[in-house]
């Protein structure tokens, strides 16, 4: 028997009434670059935006629609240790010190080892990163030095053994929609998902 609060439907006791832990901690997670992890890393920030626009009419007092208006910008940025003689741009396995120098962009791959490690950790690929800006400061009254790195990527997609990531967690995949051009999007066979056909129909059945 698991325990579930009822109103909500969150777990709180494992099979059985055992004690169980279901927050996300960020111990669980591992970042790499060609294959190679990146230590000292305090913080990383990864965003997802896009411009939505809604629809007015004259006549009307309220929106009578909405819409995305550009495609989805990924940007983030990472704090860093300066450690075992590497600086930020070095622990992302680049050849450089300085963003000018950067000539070919480079993949982020996050391992979430939340839900189990090799096939069932859930791997997030941050695609075609390109550095923003980089910054760090030395100071008489902290000797730790710190990098600072941003970045903009192309484009961000997460698999779980290879398949789609969004399982619906403990609850299962019947609290999902499963719209097909969704998930081909999620798993990084599509760039987005408003571009395939049928966009109107989609909203009144789940392909």
């Amino acid at each position: 028997m698991v325990l579930i609060t009822p109103a909500t439907g969150s777990h709180i006791d494992g099979p059985n009434g055992r004690d169980r832990t279901g927050t996300g901690l960020s111990t669980m997670i591992v970042m790499k670059v060609n294959g190679t992890p990146i230590g000292a890393i305090q913080r990383i920030n990864i965003r997802e935006e896009r411009g939505l626009a809604m629809i007015d009419e004259v006549g009307t007092d309220g929106h009578i629609d909405s819409a995305p208006q550009r495609s989805t910008n990924i940007t983030g940025d990472c704090t860093r240790v300066r450690f075992d003689r590497l600086r930020v741009t070095e622990a992302f396995s680049r050849d450089f010190l300085h963003a000018h120098a950067q000539r070919i962009p480079f993949d982020i791959d996050i391992f979430d080892n939340w839900n189990g490690d090799g096939g069932n950790a859930i791997i997030t690929t941050v695609r075609n990163v390109w550095i923003a800006s980089l910054g760090y400061t030395y100071q008489a009254d902290n000797f730790i030095i710190t990098d600072e790195m941003s970045f903009q990527a192309e484009a961000i997609y997460s698999t779980l053994n290879g398949g789609n990531a969004a399982t619906g967690g403990e609850r299962g995949a019947n609290i999902m929609q499963l719209n097909s051009i969704e998930r081909q999007a999620d798993l990084g066979q599509r760039r987005g998902g408003v571009d395939a056909p049928n966009l109107i129909g989609d909203f009144f059945s789940n392909v």
